[in-house]
């Protein structure tokens, strides 16, 4: 007869059970002892254990992305003693009630596509499939990508924007394009080497420090040259980021460079409304089968104020769902934390605006002619 267990949040005075757990489980793709010290007292992740008093019989790790609505597993772990007890289930059933709790309404997972027990019971707590990583542990396993709507669903389009991550840490504006691109037209495939043709194409020079960034005319024109059409909603007519850069010459060349692609964007006959979309416009958007790439403040993604673009794509009256090109490092090798977020739409209201003047700008983005 097996021992009654209880499920509570860990603690530093598990640490030496919880790794003594996490090499008895896993032969590799281990948790550090520093990484284990470092979940129980990180604010963005949430460690519980399966305690029955004189051992752990499994824990689960889930972690937050800030400003969004989704949570990750970040592993889970039953001892092979406990048989079929139940205690994955019950460290399940937690983990979904701690995410709920923080307000989120989606949990994503990787699973080992062999670990047959282990994705039939996901199965049944709801999990569905949505991708897979090949080649994903160290053994070249693959790793199936489930997830689960834990309050309320946002219906995503049947074919959403692909997802490319920004491979340098000024071109999150491209990467944006890139994904609109391939939403536009199945038969365009993102790549590293369009990533920086459209930086060329679309960049102010300059930023707070090193290379520039993106601005809105420059993105709404290098879409209009590709044949998108492109419409631009600003809550002012620019020019864009000069406080950003304390060097005179720097800002004259960017003021100069933002001048020429308004000149661009009116000639390529893009709109341009000095309205800032706000969440009904937002949604009026997706209603019309169209998306946008958003203006945010890194802050309260990051914690670290740079401009930052999104690219939304679906929504209701809750919640947006985007792709963040930037992965954070913890999450390295994972597109889990970065692909179709769900953010509730208030905080989205809040992080899509910059500076000290409050700037806020997207460009909708519509298939065909314009």
């Amino acid at each position: 007869m097996s021992h009654p267990f209880t499920i509570r949040p860990a603690t530093l005075s598990d640490l030496d059970r919880l790794e003594a757990l996490e090499n008895r489980v896993f032969d590799m793709d281990r948790l550090s002892r520093r990484s284990l010290r470092n979940f129980i007292v990180n604010p963005k992740g949430a460690l519980i254990v399966a305690d029955r008093g004189d051992h752990l019989s499994g824990y689960a790790l889930l972690t937050f992305r800030s400003g969004t609505a989704l949570a990750r597993l970040y592993s889970i772990a039953v001892s092979p003693e406990t048989g079929r007890s139940g205690v994955g289930r019950a460290l399940m059933q937690a983990a979904e009630k701690i995410a709920i709790d923080r307000d989120c309404v989606l949990l994503r997972l990787e699973v080992r596509a062999d670990n047959h027990g282990a994705v039939a019971l996901y199965e049944k707590l709801g999990y569905r499939q949505f991708g897979i990583y090949e080649h994903y542990y160290e053994d070249d396993q693959a790793a199936l990508r489930l997830e689960k709507f834990l309050v309320a669903q946002v219906a995503p389009p049947s074919r959403p924007p692909p997802y490319y991550r920004q491979t340098l840490e000024f071109t999150c504006g491209p990467a944006c394009l890139l994904m609109a691109l391939g939403w536009a037209d199945p038969d365009f495939h993102p790549s590293r080497v369009a990533e920086v043709q459209l930086w060329r194409e679309s960049t102010t020079i300059f930023m707070t420090s090193g290379l520039g960034g993106c601005e809105p005319y420059g993105l709404a024109v290098t879409l209009a040259k590709r044949g998108l059409h492109a419409s631009l909603h600003l809550s002012h007519e620019g020019p864009f980021f000069l406080d950003t850069v304390r060097n005179d010459e720097k800002r004259e060349v960017m003021r100069l460079t933002q001048e020429e692609f308004r000149r661009e964007a009116e000639e390529c006959g893009v709109p341009i409304a000095l309205q800032p979309l706000d969440a009904l416009g937002l949604q009026r958007v997706f209603d019309e089968g169209a998306i946008a790439v958003v203006l945010v403040s890194g802050y309260r993604m990051f914690h670290e104020k740079f401009p930052h673009w999104l690219l939304a794509y679906a929504g209701d009256q809750r919640h947006v769902l985007v792709n963040d090109p930037y992965i954070e490092p913890e999450d390295e090798g994972s597109l889990v934390s970065a692909a179709n977020l769900p953010i509730p739409t208030g905080e989205f209201q809040r992080m899509a605006r910059f500076g000290k003047g409050n700037l806020r700008a997207a460009i909708v983005v519509r298939k065909g002619p314009r």
